[in-house]
């Protein structure tokens, strides 16, 4: 594959981080401060919220970070390498560990809907749940037909 293709792939995934970034800096506060005023007596409503949403933000930036490895290998022709299934299967981990943490967090969304005209949290957080859960299946569809892919290599290299 071409240095090119690579390349705009590598600045697709970083252009990805930013606004996730941008959310997790301005609006996630703001999701957490509009829960502790929705349950005033439930101290602790708005830092579950917090604690959540961050939360899930960590896997999301490893999971980044895995794919610009994954690109970076396809740079060097190490494509079909052990390196990239572990990166694929990184990538899988991570999905599956957002997706819990938003599943998690569904009754803090609920009960936040609950409470507010257009119960938007909750089709968000079933949102995120779904993608995150197509991105893990993806991912492990990947990995399985890359090891594939490398064990035949290797069977190839070893009858020659």
């Amino acid at each position: 594959m071409k240095r090119g293709k690579t390349l705009f792939l590598k600045i697709a995934v970083i252009l990805i981080g930013i606004p996730i970034l941008a959310l997790c800096i301005f609006l996630v506060p703001k999701i957490g401060n509009f829960a502790g005023e929705l349950y005033p007596e439930t101290a602790y409503m708005k830092s579950l919220v917090l604690i959540d949403m961050y939360a899930a933000a960590i896997p999301f930036y490893f999971a980044l970070y895995q794919a610009f490895k994954l690109l970076s290998y396809i740079d060097k022709n190490r494509a079909f390498s052990e390196l990239s299934v572990k990166a694929l299967k990184n990538i899988k981990y991570c999905a599956i560990t957002i997706s819990t943490l938003y599943l998690l967090g569904m009754p803090l969304y609920y009960l936040m809907g609950k409470r507010v005209d257009p119960p938007s949290f909750i089709p968000m957080g079933l949102a995120i749940i779904f993608a995150s859960m197509v991105i893990a299946v993806f991912a492990a569809v990947l990995q399985r037909l890359l090891q594939e892919a490398i064990n035949i290599k290797s069977e190839n290299d070893l009858t020659v």
